[in-house]
Parts: C-alpha cells; sequence; structure tokens
C-alpha cells in the first residue's frame, strides 16, 4: 500500500509534526518499508514503478494521524455506558458493575452482541490499541479476544482475577480455582494467536487482578508467580478512590502499592489504572519499577475526590496514557479523554492544589492539547510496550493510523462540526487544534492497524 498527503504526529511530550507532501509504503507485513517526502530520489523512483491504482493520494484537506492507545476500559461494562455514575466507587461497584459483568458471564449470546458493538464503536472513534478488563469466567474473556482479533483490533485482555467479592455470586470459588482459571484463560488466549502469522497476532492476555480489595493476598502472589511463567502483562487498579485507600489501609494496614509491590505486580509489564492518591514517592516508584499508569480523567471525576498528579508523574519520567474506564467514564471516545485530561490539569492550576514533598505549591500544573495527543497515541504505544515505534510515522514500525478529513478541498467548507472563514490552504496547526477541540466521527475517513484497513 502506497499513500500520499500530509502526516500528522507527536513523537515526544508536547511536540507536533506536520510532514507535507509524503510518500508512505506500507508492506503486506503491516510494517512500514519506506516513508520519506515525494520529491526524494527513492519515493520518486517507487512511484515510477507502481501504478496509479496502488496509490492512494489524500486530499488537501486530510492528513493521516496515529490510531488511539485507550489503556484502561471495562469491556461489559460497555452494556450500560452512559448510566448509573450516581454513586461512590464501592457502592458504584456492587450496585451496577458486578451486576452486569456477572450478566455476561451467563449469557454468552450478549457477549458476542456486547462486544462486537464495542470493537465497532472503538474502530469509529480511531482506538486502535486497547487495554480491556473482561470478566471471570473464562469462555467469556474467550470470546472477547476472538472479536477484538476478528476486529482486527490491537487487544490486550484480562480474565478478572477476584477471590474476594461483596457480591456472593460473583466471585471465584477458592484461590485456588482462581489461580487455575487465570492459568487456562492465559493458555488458550495464547494459542488462539499462535495460530496466526506473527504479524497478525493482535491479541494478548492480561493477568488481571481486580483490585486489592477483591484479592487476598495468596492470589496476588500465585498472578505474579504467573506473571513471570508466561512473560505475560499484568493490569489493576491502584489507588483510586478515598474509600477504595481507606478499605485497603484498614483490611491490611498498607497502602495498595505495597501491596502489589509484596507480590512482584509492579514490573515493567504492569499498567496500573487512576493511581489518583499516590505521593511524589510513590511515583518515583513506579518509575524506578517502570510501571505504566492509564490516566482516566473523566472516571476520576465521578470517583475519586482528587485529580491524578500528571504533570507530576510526566516530570518522574512515568510511562503514562490515556484511558476512556467504560463504565466509569460514559464514552469510549479517546479524543474525550484527550479534552478532559486537559480541563482536570487547567482546573488543578488554577486551584493550585497540589502539593509537593514540602508543602510547597507546585506551578505548571496544567498540559496542552499537543501533549494529550501524545498521550493519547505515542505515549499510549510506551505504556502499553507495542511493537518498535508505534505511535510515530518511521521505518520499521506498525502501519497503525486513522485519516482525518477536516475540510472539503473543492467547496473549502469544514467536514462534520468544523468551520473555517478563511480558505484553506492545506494542514496547519491551527486546524490541528480544532479538530483536536470540536471534531467527531464525522472527520474520521478510515483506520488501519497493521496495515489493514478496518474502516
Amino acid at each position: 500500500m502506497l499513500i500520499t498527503g500530509t502526516f500528522v504526529h507527536a513523537p515526544t511530550l508536547g511536540s507536533l509534526q506536520i510532514l507535507k507532501d509524503c510518500l508512505l509504503v506500507v508492506g503486506d507485513d503491516g510494517i512500514i518499508h519506506h516513508f520519506a517526502p515525494l520529491h526524494s530520489c527513492k519515493s520518486q523512483s517507487i512511484l515510477s514503478h507502481s501504478s496509479p491504482e496502488q496509490v492512494l493520494k489524500l486530499p488537501p484537506g486530510s492528513f493521516v494521524l496515529p490510531t488511539f492507545c485507550d489503556l484502561h476500559l471495562h469491556a461489559p461494562q460497555y452494556m450500560y455506558h452512559g448510566n448509573g455514575l450516581d454513586l461512590p466507587l464501592m457502592q458504584w461497584l456492587d450496585q451496577y458493575a458486578f451486576k452486569a459483568e456477572e450478566r455476561i458471564d451467563t449469557d454468552i449470546a450478549l457477549a458476542w452482541r456486547v462486544y462486537r458493538q464495542l470493537a465497532k464503536r472503538l474502530i469509529e472513534y480511531g482506538t486502535g490499541a486497547v487495554m480491556l478488563f473482561g470478566t471471570i469466567n473464562v469462555e467469556a474473556n474467550i470470546i472477547l479476544a476472538e472479536v477484538m482479533q476478528t476486529a482486527g483490533l490491537r487487544a490486550f485482555v484480562g480474565k478478572l482475577s477476584m477471590d474476594i467479592s461483596t457480591r456472593p455470586t460473583y466471585v471465584e470459588q477458592s484461590t485456588q480455582s482462581a489461580l487455575l482459571s487465570a492459568e487456562s484463560f492465559v493458555q488458550r488466549c495464547q494459542r488462539l494467536a499462535k495460530r496466526l502469522p506473527p504479524h497478525q497476532r493482535l491479541v494478548e492476555p492480561v493477568l488481571t487482578p481486580r483490585f486489592v480489595p477483591t484479592c487476598s493476598n495468596e492470589l496476588l502472589e500465585g498472578l505474579g508467580k504467573l506473571s513471570h511463567k508466561y512473560s505475560v502483562r499484568v493490569q489493576s487498579h491502584l489507588a483510586e478512590a478515598r474509600d477504595q485507600v481507606d478499605w485497603v489501609r484498614q483490611e491490611r494496614g498498607v497502602e495498595d502499592i505495597d501491596v502489589f509491590s509484596q507480590f512482584n505486580l509492579l514490573t515493567p509489564h504492569t499498567l496500573q489504572a487512576h493511581c489518583t492518591f499516590l505521593s511524589s514517592s510513590d511515583l518515583s516508584r513506579l518509575h524506578a519499577t517502570e510501571t505504566a499508569i492509564a490516566h482516566c480523567p473523566l472516571s476520576n471525576v465521578y470517583f475519586s475526590t482528587e485529580p491524578f498528579k500528571l504533570r507530576e508523574a510526566l516530570e518522574k519520567r512515568v510511562k503514562v496514557g490515556l484511558g476512556t474506564d467504560i463504565a466509569g467514564g460514559y464514552t469510549p471516545c479517546m479524543m474525550n479523554a484527550m479534552r478532559q485530561a486537559v480541563i482536570v490539569s487547567r482546573m488543578r492550576e488554577s486551584a493550585k492544589v497540589a502539593l509537593d514533598d514540602d508543602g510547597r505549591t507546585e506551578k505548571g500544573l496544567a498540559v496542552d492539547w499537543k501533549e494529550t495527543l501524545y498521550l493519547a497515541t505515542r505515549g499510549g504505544a510506551i505504556a502499553l510496550d507495542l511493537p518498535r515505534d508505534t505511535g510515530v510515522f518511521a521505518i520499521g514500525s506498525p502501519f497503525d493510523a486513522q485519516e482525518i478529513k477536516v475540510y472539503e478541498p473543492e467547496t473549502r467548507t469544514g467536514v462534520g462540526p468544523l468551520d473555517f472563514f478563511d480558505d484553506p490552504d492545506g494542514i496547519d496547526e491551527d486546524m490541528i487544534e480544532k479538530w483536536w477541540c470540536v471534531g467527531d466521527i464525522r472527520n474520521r475517513n478510515r483506520v488501519w492497524v497493521q496495515g489493514k484497513q478496518l474502516k
């Protein structure tokens, strides 16, 4: 596949590159084999040996951007997203989350229906990679893995592990059965991928202790050993809400970060969601262990009494990306997650709510739209440890991309919600910022993952 036109990416935090009049070549393996200006000798040679039918020429009003990485999404909760955000976290789990997940586990037809629709929506929203929480039942999670693989999405699927629950009908029977179930899922999910050529293996299993309140020490210890045995990733929730943090302190006598650390669950292959109640020294611990964070600004507003210390985490070089946290957040749209991250950070800056360990008020807490675009693309890819250079356009990286159309070149008018009052003349930074602020699915023409067009 050959594409000519404008390419936009954010290779580092705060940077934005608009690369006009370029040629990008994707091989049958979905890897970028060539990326250079159109006028370069090699580009001209490639084009001279290609037929016009092989070349996708982007019009002046369009650009190609890396797909988004959603680092935290509860797949079964998509069934009721946009509802049930009226309770504190621990009560919300009882009233809404556990019920929905139990229903998915007992209704296989429903699982297929919900997960297929979720995959469709993720593609519409430009998400190419997603870290998913599933349910307890192995079969339901295999369905989730199959749906994501068939849809062509990069998906990290986590079978929930929880041997403690406030809902008697939604809990694993014993610690031993929970560990056997987790190991069975890992083996089956890995076999699902191994039957495919290497470049088509898009789905991986993730060990998923829900969070400390639902996991015994024995379960956490066993999951730490399974992660090492099978070289698989780990995901969970860390220091999310006041009631959850207080519960751990009362029941375990320590912070939940200490619990995860004790059982070797803070590693370069771990991704922890939220982390809103972590101290400066805690963030340093995550950096030291190379543990990544999924920042979910919308659900933090609903379920945390504190915002995540995003600027501080970035300054400590913690790996951070963004998550939608369905259904603690009400939309799987990563563009909303970017906007909300900026809004929350600006409120922190205005209120000066963050204090360092010496009690001094921190400054410069706000992030801007370019920084969140990095977090949603390249930063998220790094946090997920995706293949080489995913999230930027570079030779050797997989072609995970979305085509964005901001204006019609024939009529010189904006697409979807975008309006322009001066004649547009190619893609510029102001146009991209306007799309970032108000764009929607009407601006998304195509989505590719590993070179395969999904939309």
